[in-house]
């Protein structure tokens, strides 16, 4: 099976999991290290998603939604796509998937204005040229076969003066190389930071409630896998957080031309 077909089977069987009104979102999160920092205004029903919701919110901060056409690359289950449509008053919202099983459950379970779903591949994206204001990308990337290949369908989709927000995980040898595509890209690279720290905290926080829903969601053989996947506090992916094996990044580009 090659990577990217291994990527596919993999949140193909996610998509199926656990009720489709649960589990929304499948980031890491964000959480500021120091605790006076403001939080995010949640609705009661959004409190359990509290740090993926913050990861959101850290890298869309970068650029105003309001009135924009939106479109969420690799939008998972949903949660995200949602939480824009409802908070940040784009005039439309557009969640593209590679799993067409993770589209039927958004297209199920998510809802908001100006909000829909469709299957599609991020290096391939069923989009006219200049169609969108703003691409939002979140902890997706790393699943792709050629990532310059991405930013390019980015900058295809985007109209002249659009948003490229992201962010993503890679290996701490891949960090260079990561960034080299950014800068390289026709996509002009306004900031990029490393939020690893703040990621870090963010499974500490929510560890508890995750592996809970693991432990409900899958059979016993699987949990050692899912968390690593969720990098559960103490799975090997956290450890990998916490001695700088894994780095974390986001990043606000625009196309050129406005």
């Amino acid at each position: 099976m090659t990577g990217q077909l291994a990527w596919r089977w993999c949140y193909d069987l996610l998509a199926t999991r656990g009720r489709g009104d649960q589990w929304s979102f499948m980031n890491y999160g964000y959480a500021p290290v120091d605790p006076g920092a403001p939080q995010v205004p949640l609705d009661p029903s959004e409190t359990a998603d509290r740090m993926c919701i913050q990861l959101y919110d850290h890298v869309v901060s970068a650029c105003d939604l309001t009135g924009r056409d939106v479109l969420e690359i690799g939008c998972g289950r949903g949660g995200g796509s949602q939480w824009l449509s409802r908070h940040r008053a784009p005039r439309t919202t557009t969640g593209v998937d590679l799993s067409d099983r993770a589209v039927a459950l958004c297209n199920d379970h998510r809802s908001g204005p100006g909000l829909t779903f469709v299957q599609g591949d991020a290096l391939d994206l069923p989009f006219p040229d200049a169609s969108v204001d703003v691409v939002v990308n979140v902890e997706s990337s790393h699943c792709y076969s050629s990532f310059p290949g991405f930013l390019d369908e980015v900058h295809r989709v985007l109209r002249p003066g659009g948003a490229l927000l992201f962010a993503d995980l890679r290996d701490r040898q891949e960090v260079d190389e990561l960034v080299g595509a950014l800068e390289a890209s026709s996509l002009g690279l306004v900031s990029r930071r490393d939020i690893t720290a703040e990621v870090l905290n963010a499974l500490r926080i929510d560890s508890d409630r995750k592996s809970v829903l693991m432990k409900a969601w899958f059979p016993r053989p699987f949990h050692r896998a899912v968390a690593r996947f969720a990098a559960l506090r103490g799975s090997r992916t956290y450890r990998r957080f916490q001695d700088g094996e894994l780095v974390y990044l986001s990043a606000h580009l625009v196309r050129p031309g406005a």
